[in-house]
């Protein structure tokens, strides 16, 4: 390994450590020298729900970039080419695009909520929360196996640290601030690992395309490696330099390494968007990234914790600029991978290993500690937000719900960091587990879909349409699952002609799978609340439904429930969010559709996409926050200076405005001064992300 065991520890346990200290001191000094009060079990869950743009947005980025994003993005550049990092990072933007409506409406109908479950329990009955609350579980526990399984085996490739101790310590330091400072902490967190990560990226692009090569010389790379035949490739990758020693190919003959032509790519090239496995991927990772968004709690709670004028905005900011880290790093890291020809299996690629392999031949010791931190960054950013998430189900679904109804805001608080702490040690064991069965990072990301997909529609609908019926949802995502599954098991048994880990994870066998469950889910519920069991709910109703533990009406006044400036945000996000996603699935693949395999001028443009985006996001999602925030950094730190000179200064806390009764968004018409306001921050929000 290029890095120590000790450096391993000291990234894994240190820096677990660290970010534990500093979130909880920033907690703390946050409640004693800005007047916040005390943290109640509906703060804990929630962040008082008044949790600006900015901060939302960096969130959203924090908790979207998985260990997958970061290494899964360059495998399938490795594999596909440069249609790789496009469909991953298109694939997996538009989901937070869209979830932006659900973030509005949530807004809207459901206020006081503080999990997803709670609304459909609200709306859809016991039964329907149950499922619901079933398919969360799984939505978290498969996130977070990923973020273990891609975390674990880089740290083991680049420090030696035995895997299954790797899996059982990272998640300590998730577990070590969330517990303290709950979701607070957890955004506060997120907004330092979000800044590290693009640091990190723009280091990565730098030296692959302005300081060590040029977009020409990679290009020129790229076509010397499709060029070479399987003679000679077999003759690069082997012992003495004979077909007969070679390794080039496994033991099902199919090659092992980035040499000769590309299957299914237009002329067999790394430099074209006509590829067809680039395709079908692109294909399940949009279905399955809905699953990992709209079931996973964490979205959700994200939506509930900002304020309402800047939830919208929130998740917009934030999808574009996380489409920059699969699609800038992916493009630098994961084609110099094949440009270079690099000794990296296809076994280690699917496990996560072509940026630290990457960067270490560029950077040697310095590349790979760079990627183990990034690497950290975003497995302990969705951890914790993964970690809440869990605990805020638990707590709010089951303990107080069908354990004990009476529970006070300290037992939820209790019952909330336990969780947190049991859910860190059992998704230890579980990748261990995983580990075992000989599944890896890649292999997981596209059986999610398979899994979780077929609870989406009926989500989307539960928020989005009258007549959506608690029992066809339930009848929906149930059938969904048990369709895709049998789908998924004989596609496997017809290409491959048995069922194992390697048949059952092949393009065509996912794909099958993933699409299965969410159009068969959609289509069952669409039938059964339109023919069988039509309702007429009315959404005013629903906020009626669910209660606070304790009556802290945070983010909840007549200020941030105004049903004008509700409805005109959710028409904005509306519009942009399918624009964006026309623009991100249809409109950008063909248009690169007549360039073929790219020229080299055209390669270059490409390129210079891909940096400039990493840039303007990394500006944008390290200094939105820090502006929006700045009155609350002046209080703090002027708080701490009056604490060090001994002056003593009145403590005022800001007044709660009493809560507002639930309103649907039709009711009212927007106002002139809303719709004025609102174009305002449409024009500073195209600013701040040019």
């Amino acid at each position: 390994p290029p890095l120590s065991k000790a450096i391993g520890y000291l990234v894994v346990v240190g820096f677990g450590a660290l970010f534990s200290v500093f979130t909880t001191a920033v907690v703390y000094m946050d409640k004693i020298f800005s007047g916040n009060a005390t943290v109640t079990s509906e703060h804990f869950n929630t962040a008082g729900r008044m949790v600006k743009t900015g901060l939302t947005a960096s969130v959203i980025v924090s908790q979207w970039t998985w260990a997958a994003t970061l290494l899964q993005s360059s495998n399938v550049a490795w594999n596909y080419g440069v249609s790789g990092p496009f469909w991953y990072a298109s694939g997996a933007t538009i989901q937070v695009l869209l979830f932006g409506v659900l973030a509005i409406s949530l807004k809207d109908i459901a206020p006081s909520a503080h999990t997803m479950c709670e609304i459909v329990r609200a709306r859809w009955g016991k039964s329907a929360h149950i499922t619901f609350l079933i398919f969360a579980f799984l939505a978290n526990i498969i996130v977070t196996s990923m973020l273990l399984l891609g975390g674990a085996a880089t740290v083991e490739a680049l420090t030696g640290v035995n895997y299954e101790l790797a899996s059982f310590l990272i998640p300590w330091g998730v577990i070590l601030y969330t517990s303290a400072g709950g979701l607070k902490a957890t955004f506060m967190a997120s907004y330092l690992h979000t800044m590290i990560i693009f640091a990190v990226l723009i280091t990565m692009i730098t030296i692959v395309y302005i300081q060590v090569y040029s977009s020409d010389q990679i290009y020129d790379f790229l076509n010397q490696t499709v060029s070479y035949s399987s003679e000679e490739c077999q003759v690069l990758f082997s012992t003495d330099g004979t077909v007969e020693s070679s390794f080039y190919y496994d033991d099902n003959n199919k090659k092992q390494y980035a040499c000769g032509a590309v299957p299914n790519n237009n002329s067999g090239s790394y430099l074209t968007m006509l590829s067809a496995d680039g395709l079908m991927f692109g294909i399940i990772n949009i279905v399955g990234n809905f699953g990992t968004v709209f079931v996973d709690q964490s979205y959700w709670q994200s939506a509930i914790a900002a304020r309402p004028e800047s939830a919208a905005k929130g998740y917009l900011l934030g999808g574009i600029c996380w489409f920059a880290i699969p699609f800038s790093l992916a493009t630098s890291l994961g084609l110099a991978s094949t440009a270079l020809m690099l000794p990296i299996s296809s076994s280690e690629a699917g496990n996560g290993l072509v940026p630290p392999a990457v960067a270490d031949h560029l950077l040697g010791e310095a590349g790979s500690a760079l990627i183990l931190i990034m690497l950290f960054m975003a497995i302990v950013s969705t951890g914790s937000a993964e970690s809440i998430a869990v605990s805020s189900l638990v707590a709010y679904d089951i303990y107080r719900e069908y354990i004990n109804p009476e529970a006070t805001g300290a037992k939820i608080l209790w019952v909330s960091r336990v969780v947190i702490v049991l859910f860190g040690i059992f998704m230890g064991l579980f990748s261990i587990a995983l580990n075992a069965m000989g599944l890896n990072l890649g292999w997981v990301y596209l059986f999610m879909g398979v899994v979780i997909g077929s609870a989406v529609i009926p989500l989307w609908n539960m928020m989005t349409w009258s007549k959506a019926s608690g029992t066809g949802a339930v009848i929906a995502a149930w059938s969904g699952l048990v369709l895709a599954l049998i789908g998924w098991l004989v596609g496997a048994k017809i290409q491959g002609g048995s069922v194992t880990v390697a048949t059952l994870g092949t393009n065509e066998v996912m794909l099958s799978g993933n699409l299965i469950a969410i159009f068969s889910s959609g289509i069952i519920h669409y039938i059964y609340s339109k023919f069988i069991d039509p309702q007429d709910y009315d959404f005013s109703t629903l906020n009626e439904n669910i209660h606070l533990v304790e009556q802290d009406l945070s983010g909840l006044g007549e200020q941030q429930q105004d049903r004008k400036v509700l409805r005109h945000a959710k028409r904005w996000i509306a519009r942009r969010g399918y624009l964006l996603t026309f623009v991100k699935i249809i409109v950008w693949p063909i248009l690169s559709i007549p360039a073929g395999v790219f020229t080299k001028p055209f390669f270059a443009f490409w390129v210079l996409l891909s940096i400039a985006w990493g840039f303007g996001a990394a500006i944008t999602i390290s200094i939105l926050p820090l502006f929006e925030s700045q009155d609350e950094i002046g209080k703090v730190c002027s708080g701490m200076l009056n604490y060090i000179l001994c002056k003593k200064v009145e403590e005022t806390y800001a007044e709660e405005e009493p809560a507002a009764p639930a309103k649907t968004l039709e009711e009212e018409e927007p106002a002139p001064q809303a719709a004025k306001a609102l174009e305002e921050d449409e024009h500073t929000l195209v600013s701040q992300a040019v």
